[in-house]
């Protein structure tokens, strides 16, 4: 077996992972290169594999770094299954084919400047349709399911805490009679964020894919960030001006209505000149709003409690959503103190890109970033402090202030990041770190390496790393203690049978047939589990 690394390998963008077996080939993630034009030419490459021998794609959330490439893999060939939640098959169905469009005039705009330079046209990426199509291998589970998919592969998604719907990969994998467990981490959020709940933490794993997007730095304070966001707000709408926040229409956008929300609904005294509209300006935004509310089983306690006393957690009184194209362009022609919160939140296209255009040379206005901006974005340029930019055509100067609210990123820091692998009850044996610019894999692969003392491998794209035959055999965890482990396995199985007996005796009492139903499909994936588990250790053991 072995693992392949294809993208999100030294940069933050493009995630795909090839795993290799004797009998089957599972695509972890298969996500669109963004930021520098090198790392976009990377989209239009042929996948360094056949995409119609590809038997399972596990997909861990929404976002376009991870999923943007799945229309294009459709296209070449793959016709397996994808395997995510319901809330991101969801989230994809409208993200994945506004990324078709968005392939579609990119592709229209270059061949006019094509045209005129008498060079032959290009083809876009991939259309909405193909996107379209590529929703048909959509297979939801749910969260904390154990999937069997084959004799010879089971998966279960763990909530990340990153976005609606985003997902820790558990993956039990046997080849050649040897089972091993590889722990993907997705995109792992941070604790204490509203609306989603706290990632889950994961107790064992063989081997680790672990992202690094903030490797290499710590958060702000996350009880401050509002009040940061609102105080520049504040002081914007004081002397006049508009406030820009590029976002992303998945998960940050929420965050921030959610937190705004309680701002303006709970600030006693405020004056009524500091409640200035909030527009959201993108019609993905308002769409994936919808989603967020149609899922809200997957919301935290907090904003269920608000939901189940009968209150909208993502609507405010002078909150207004922006869809159409005439609407967004009115807003820059009124020059009344707004907030403008618009995507794409690293400002490489869209609506942002106008806004920017007509605001950023006025120096009573604010943009302010509160997400991650990649190398080579125009976001990045700007959060640098560049002094001038090229904006559709026109050289702009930059004098509008230009802040950083980072308590509102959805990636775990260096301390969550640490605290999040401290929980492994049997850590793993080599940990890849992905996901991450150079800078930020390094720190984490230092501090990884002296605080917990776990083997770390930054990889190339392209390095394929060989499982070793003799290192875990069909349980997860390394070969240590094995007797120590047999005794445990006996009393998990007697736990185990305890609760068939409690489902049983209840099987009479007035209880919802399909809960009993699961918690028995529970305890039977259990039960085989530990069964299986405990033979292999007896072989091992020769007794």
């Amino acid at each position: 077996m072995d693992i392949k690394f294809l993208g999100a390998s030294k940069v933050v963008t493009g995630s795909n992972f090839l795993i290799t077996t004797e009998k089957y080939k599972i695509l972890i993630d298969c996500g669109l290169f963004q930021g520098k034009e090198e790392l976009e030419r990377l989209n239009y490459e042929e996948f360094q594999f056949i995409p119609s021998e590809i038997d399972f794609l596990m997909l861990s959330h929404a976002h376009i770094d991870h999923s943007g490439r799945i229309p294009k893999l459709v296209k070449e060939g793959f016709k397996g299954k994808i395997i995510c939640t319901k809330a991101t098959k969801d989230l994809a169905d409208i993200m994945l084919v506004d990324s078709g469009h968005i392939q579609e005039s990119d592709a229209e705009w270059l061949n006019k400047k094509r045209n005129r330079a008498g060079k032959p046209p290009i083809q876009p990426l991939y259309t909405s349709e193909d996107a379209r199509l590529s929703l048909n291998y959509f297979d939801p589970v749910l969260y904390n399911q154990k999937v069997q998919l084959n004799e010879g592969i089971s998966v279960r998604f763990k909530d990340a805490g990153h976005i609606l719907g985003s997902s820790i990969l558990e993956l039990w994998i046997t080849d050649k009679a040897d089972t091993v467990k590889i722990v993907y981490s997705g995109d792992l959020g941070i604790k204490g964020k509203p609306i989603i709940r706290d990632p889950e933490t994961i107790e064992e794993a063989d081997y680790l894919i672990l992202e690094s997007t903030y490797g290499n730095r710590l958060h702000e304070d996350l009880n401050g960030r509002t009040s940061k966001l609102t105080n520049i707000i504040n002081s914007t709408v004081s002397r006049g001006g508009t406030v820009i926040i590029p976002s992303f229409a998945v998960g940050r956008t929420q965050e921030l209505i959610y937190e705004l929300k309680k701002y303006y609904e709970n600030t006693d005294n405020l004056d009524a000149f500091l409640k200035v509209p909030i527009y959201i300006d993108s019609p993905m935004a308002i769409s994936a709003t919808e989603i967020f509310k149609r899922n809200s089983n997957c919301f935290d306690d907090e904003a269920k409690k608000i939901i189940f006393d009968g209150v909208d957690p993502l609507n405010f009184e002078n909150l207004h959503f922006v869809r159409s194209h005439q609407e967004s362009m009115r807003l820059n022609e009124v020059d009344f103190p707004k907030v403008i919160i618009t995507t794409n939140g690293m400002c490489t296209a869209g609506r942002i890109r106008h806004h920017l255009k007509h605001n950023l040379w006025k120096s009573k206005n604010s943009v302010v970033f509160v997400g991650y901006q990649a190398e080579g974005t125009l976001g990045r340029i700007l959060k640098d402090g560049v002094k001038n930019v090229k904006l559709l055509g026109e050289e702009i100067a930059v004098l509008a202030e230009i802040h950083s609210v980072e308590g509102f990123s959805g990636h775990a820091d260096q301390s969550n990041l640490i605290d999040w692998v401290k929980e492994f009850k049997k850590r793993p044996k080599k940990i890849f770190i992905v996901h991450g610019e150079v800078d930020a894999s390094q720190a984490l692969s230092e501090r990884i390496s002296s605080q917990l003392g776990i083997d770390t491998i930054i990889p190339d794209v392209g390095h394929t790393f060989k499982i070793e035959d003799d290192v875990l055999k069909a349980y997860s965890g390394e070969l240590v203690e094995p007797l120590q482990r047999k005794e445990n396995i006996k009393q998990e199985l007697q736990e185990v049978f305890n609760q068939f007996e409690n489902i049983v005796s209840k099987t009479n009492l007035f209880i919802d047939d399909k809960l009993l139903e699961k918690n028995y499909d529970e305890l039977k994936n259990k039960l085989l589990e530990l069964q299986r588990e405990l033979i292999d250790i007896t072989l091992l053991l020769g007794k």
